[in-house]
């Protein structure tokens, strides 16, 4: 590659050119390719263009021309490089596409990952790191971002197939997929997809959004969906069918979800697509098919045992472990009520006004908190409370601690009742997708935002970085340090911005030992040089503004 110029004369006039070009043989002869027109350009970019080839070999030595040259602390690359290369080879960033929505969206994913907060957080973060030298970006703020989030809403379903068919194109499309549901409180009443119902964080009196999250059998994330916050998880999961059938034509697919997620409607509509499916029943059900003689409670052990109901397969276990901790769970409850109930006692011996009818009512109220009046019993002989466990009521209701039943309709042809058993545990592999989306490492929460289309693209920016995060994890685990360690390290990867007169660069030093472990275990290498692009990235609301409020 090198500089041609060229002068001529035509009409009394003097032009001059001056062309990229590369030469090659082809035939014995010598070709010449044009590379770039650079006849527009400056005296001085030209000439730092000619520098910049005489030294291709290695830019650092750049450095060691004696002109006028500025170092100045730069931009960080480290993290940013890393995460780029595993978006790239996730296809996450061929799924989001090269446009401008598609290179924010990826800014997005990437800070969610670095340091998760509100797009205003995110432009001031973008401030910190390379992002536009390394994505191409131009500058933009909180503003470009909330549109982006719509963007990715509207855009979600194409995106999410996109992103299957890349991961799938060379092999075989997986046929049994997990569904689980989570919910996540908000702080405020105006989010449009916010409501009441039931909030498994256990936030009273908190409006909360309901989230559905689909993977394959390996865990890998396929689709996330927002719901109402009032949303029942049976009706969530008739959208996955549609999806699945619809939207990514799967054929002859099984569909894994826990107990109360695939009812009578649901089965009748995994029929009409021809799809199977895995999961448990409750627990009162199970004693429902014990009393009809169904099913018989010695049949529960240890081992997995098997029996076939009108086509249907149940197969039941016994986890002793859990029994175990049911009956700790059990006894701590019945020590806890031993001791409210002397403490009241003590209180009534000491205080000869203190009336019995309002001690009464509070160890009441921890009877009926604790749920054990099934099998505990309050007597009250004056001034004194004793209380009293029926063992055999207490046995009776501890005697399916530990049993599950998993249903299925998958023939035996198909799958051993080993393999459906171990098919349903891996919803263990959704649930820990959601600790780490919710309260882990990406946070979920807060929101921070209202409208329904920027809360879809925001649940759904998680998602993406959560396919990151796993990979991440699987690459570091054996390296004795946390994700978010690791991020951490490779943020303080922060390049010299080198100035050559009107040319500037961005020179990357040698990462310190675990940088470049971290780095090494990903299979990734950072540049030794980047562009540097002068881009201002800032946001609209100013910090100084908001503290005057």
């Amino acid at each position: 590659m090198y500089v041609d110029k060229s002068i001529s004369r035509q009409h009394g006039k003097i032009y001059t050119r001056t062309l990229l070009r590369d030469s090659y043989r082809q035939g014995g002869k010598v070709k010449h390719h044009t590379i770039a027109n650079l006849s527009k350009c400056s005296k001085e970019e030209i000439e730092a263009i000619k520098l910049a080839l005489k030294h291709k070999g290695n830019l650092q030595e750049l450095c060691s021309v004696k002109t006028d040259i500025q170092t100045k602390l730069g931009l960080s690359v480290g993290a940013i490089w890393l995460l780029h290369s595993l978006a790239k080879r996730l296809h996450i960033t061929r799924a989001l596409g090269n446009t401008r929505m598609g290179k924010l969206a990826l800014w997005q994913v990437i800070a969610r990952i670095i340091d998760h907060g509100s797009r205003l957080s995110a432009v001031r973060l973008a401030g910190q790191h390379a992002i536009c030298d390394l994505l191409g970006l131009d500058a933009f703020n909180e503003d470009d971002l909330y549109e982006n989030l719509d963007w990715l809403s509207d855009n979600q379903a194409r995106i999410e197939k996109r992103l299957f068919e890349a991961r799938h194109e060379a092999g075989e499309v997986p046929t049994l997929y997990l569904y689980d549901v989570t919910s996540s409180y908000l702080e405020g009443k105006k989010n449009e997809l916010g409501d009441f119902g039931y909030n498994r964080d256990r936030k009273k009196g908190k409006m909360q959004i309901v989230i559905g999250l689909l993977t394959d059998s390996d865990g890998e994330p396929v689709s996330v969906e927002v719901f109402q916050g009032n949303t029942t998880d049976p009706k969530t999961f008739i959208k996955q069918i549609e999806k699945l059938a619809v939207r990514f034509g799967i054929k002859d697919v099984t569909m894994v979800g826990d107990r109360g997620m695939i009812k009578r409607g649901q089965i009748k509509k995994l029929g009409e697509v021809q799809y199977h499916y895995i999961t448990a029943i409750t627990k009162s059900q199970i004693q429902s098919l014990i009393n009809k003689g169904t099913l018989q409670l010695e049949l529960f052990d240890e081992e997995l045992c098997e029996v076939e109901l009108d086509d249907i397969r149940l197969i039941l276990r016994r986890n002793p472990s859990r029994a175990k901790e049911l009956e700790a769970t059990r006894q701590g409850k019945i020590d806890k009520l031993k001791g409210v109930v002397d403490i009241q006692n003590e209180y009534l011996r000491c205080h000869k006004r203190a009336k019995v009818e309002t001690a009464l009512k509070t160890i009441e109220g921890w009877l009926k908190r604790l749920k054990i009046a099934e099998f505990c019993t309050l007597d009250v002989s004056g001034r004194r409370f004793t209380l009293r466990v029926d063992e055999e009521a207490r046995k009776k209701a501890g005697e399916l601690d530990g049993c599950y039943c998993i249903k299925t309709d998958v023939s035996k042809e198909k799958a051993s009742k080993e393999t459906v058993h171990d098919r349903y545990k891996d919803l263990a592999d959704v649930e820990r997708a959601f600790r780490t989306m919710k309260t882990g490492l990406l946070e979920i929460r807060p929101v921070n935002v209202r409208k329904e289309q920027r809360t879809r693209g925001h649940v759904f920016v998680v998602m993406l970085a959560y396919s990151i995060t796993r990979e991440l994890e699987r690459l570091w685990a054996q390296i004795d340090v946390k994700i978010e360690e690791g991020i951490d390290e490779l943020v303080a990867v922060t390049s010299n911005r080198i100035k050559i007169g009107r040319v500037s660069y961005q020179q990357v030093p040698e990462p310190r030992e675990l940088g470049r472990k971290l780095l090494g275990a990903a299979g990734v290498s950072v540049p030794k040089v980047l562009p540097y692009r002068n881009v201002k990235v800032a946001t609209r609301k100013k910090l100084t503004s908001r503290r005057k409020l």
